[in-house]
């Protein structure tokens, strides 16, 4: 029986064999390349490892690719909208300097008679109250203004100057209930008198007789009476007539040809007869139109 304690060759007998073995592998390998099999079955064995050893790598640069790419392509998105926000507040400011061209020629284009002065100026605020039918312009006494000169836009009557300062004048509208104006028919001539009901879209004539030859489209033009708007301006058109017997006078209301929902640029008007004069400002007006 053998001992539990018999000692086998010596460390440095067994490092002397391996250093042995491991010269006469290498010089094999190198004259007769014995070892090449070898090398090959190793490599197909450790491929596995080393393709799973840098896999991490390999998807972590994939991330940050992939990051940089969608972070690139989200800055250039973000450009891209600011560019096409830009484009189109440009082109809605193109469209506006059309429109507001289109509105100013026709507005000087309406039909002022020769003998009539103006001045086009510009809504700068409206009346807050419900009730009251206002508006502020931007022409004021420095301009010649005065209380009690007629208004119009491009397509009639908008109203008359109510209050004047230095720079500024409030206006008060046809539809304002306050207001009324003596008007003609344009085809029989009957005059009528057109009251504001507090309705930007609808005057109403009072005290019309049930057996009246108004008809419903009838145009309704400035009379000349009273001393405020020139004859012959158109004001509105009839669009209803209730000629109920159980009422004292006819119903008629009219609407208004200006627009006084959205009025903007306004036409002030001097009579021939206004004592007054227009005082035209021409650097403020060429100032103005360099901002605009």
């Amino acid at each position: 029986m053998r001992s539990l304690f018999e000692r086998g060759l010596s460390l440095r007998t067994r490092l002397l064999v391996a250093l042995g073995i491991a010269s006469t592998l290498m010089f094999l390998d190198h004259r007769l390349n014995t070892m090449q099999p070898v090398r090959s079955f190793l490599n197909t064995v450790v491929a596995p490892v080393q393709y799973l050893a840098v896999l991490p790598e390999q998807i972590m640069e994939r991330l940050v690719y992939l990051s940089q790419t969608r972070s690139a392509l989200r800055e250039e998105n973000v450009a891209l909208q600011e560019q096409l926000t830009e484009l189109q507040m440009a082109v809605q400011r193109l469209n506006f300097l059309e429109n507001e061209n289109a509105r100013l020629r026709e507005l000087l284009g309406s039909e002022v008679r020769k003998t009539s002065r103006r001045m086009v100026a510009e809504v700068v605020a409206v009346a807050t109250d419900p009730f009251s039918h206002q508006v502020v312009i931007n022409k004021g006494s420095s301009n010649g203004v005065y209380v009690g000169q007629p208004v119009l836009d491009n397509r009639g009557i908008v109203g008359q100057i109510l209050d004047v300062g230095r720079t500024t004048a409030r206006i008060l509208l046809i539809s304002d209930q306050s207001h009324a104006l003596s008007l003609r028919s344009e085809s029989s001539d009957i005059r009528v008198i057109a009251q504001g009901i507090g309705n930007l879209n609808q005057l109403e004539l009072k005290f019309i007789p049930h057996s009246t030859e108004l008809q419903e489209g009838d145009v309704l033009l400035s009379s000349g009476l009273g001393g405020v708007y020139p004859e012959g301006y158109p004001v509105a058109e009839i669009i209803s007539i209730d000629r109920d017997e159980r009422l004292h006078y006819a119903q008629v209301n009219a609407r208004p040809f200006a627009q006084l929902d959205r009025v903007r640029s306004l036409l002030l008007l001097w009579p021939e007869n206004a004592t007054e004069k227009p005082i035209y400002d021409h650097a403020a007006d060429a100032a103005q139109g360099a901002e605009s």
